[in-house]
């Protein structure tokens, strides 16, 4: 359970109270302990079984795939994979490989649905770059129409483990991973996957590609890569 979720759930749960007291009215006593369940839920943070073999990209966040595409970065054409997180995902964000936090940069920002393309920069976020052993990685943790409150905790030198948590974004919002083209993508569009758990895609190493495909699970098997326009 994240913190925030005793805030507000024993917030609620104690209006409750104090409404049976005052009026004895189930039905509005009834609103406030929804709630206090809801927010003890929302704020659930499960474990996870985080992959343990060499090279492989995790997803930051639970939700569905919602675009992989190839676009422009400083540091050249990079892949970048969508997803979307409703209110009924698990909020809680970790990082996508070991490493080191090299660059957090928070910019205030829109509220867009997080489904809008243009969300990914008009609205409020927070671009994460971690440096790991063989490539680096970057993700971006994007407010949506609800969500109005972004968490990061960790600071630039920061070393994280691979599916570590490190973060959260409050209700419904989206999370860009971005990585090199050399990545192998594991994933296709609208498929959900798990926070630290599931595979995004493998990066290129000294292994052979069987080794590694050999360790990851049956389910994140690869496919044609979706490549979007170049911007």
């Amino acid at each position: 359970m994240v913190r925030d979720g005793y805030f507000y759930g024993l917030g609620f749960g104690a209006v409750g109270v104090l409404v049976w007291v005052a009026t004895h009215w189930v039905l509005l006593t009834a609103v406030p302990v929804l709630l206090a369940a809801f927010f003890l839920w929302f704020f659930r943070d499960p474990e996870r079984a985080i992959p343990e073999a060499p090279g492989l990209i995790v997803s930051p966040a639970d939700g569905k795939v919602t675009l992989i595409e190839t676009v422009e970065t400083s540091a050249g054409p990079q892949r970048r994979i969508s997803i979307f997180l409703n209110v009924f995902n698990v909020h809680v964000n970790r990082s996508p490989i070991a490493g080191n936090v090299q660059l957090v940069d928070y910019q205030k920002g829109k509220f867009l649905n997080a489904m809008n393309p243009d969300s990914a920069t008009e609205n409020e976020r927070n671009y994460v770059e971690i440096a790991g052993e063989l490539c680096t990685v970057a993700f971006t943790q994007i407010a949506g129409l609800l969500a109005r409150r972004i968490v990061f905790q960790k600071k630039i030198d920061d070393w994280v483990h691979r599916g570590e948590r490190v973060g959260l974004i409050k209700f419904g919002s989206r999370v860009d991973v971005v990585f090199p083209l050399s990545c192998e993508v594991q994933v296709r569009v609208s498929q959900h996957v798990q926070g630290g758990s599931s595979i995004l895609a493998i990066m290129p190493s000294s292994d052979t590609e069987e080794e590694l495909l050999a360790a990851v699970s049956a389910d994140a098997a690869p496919f044609g890569l979706v490549t979007g326009p170049v911007r």
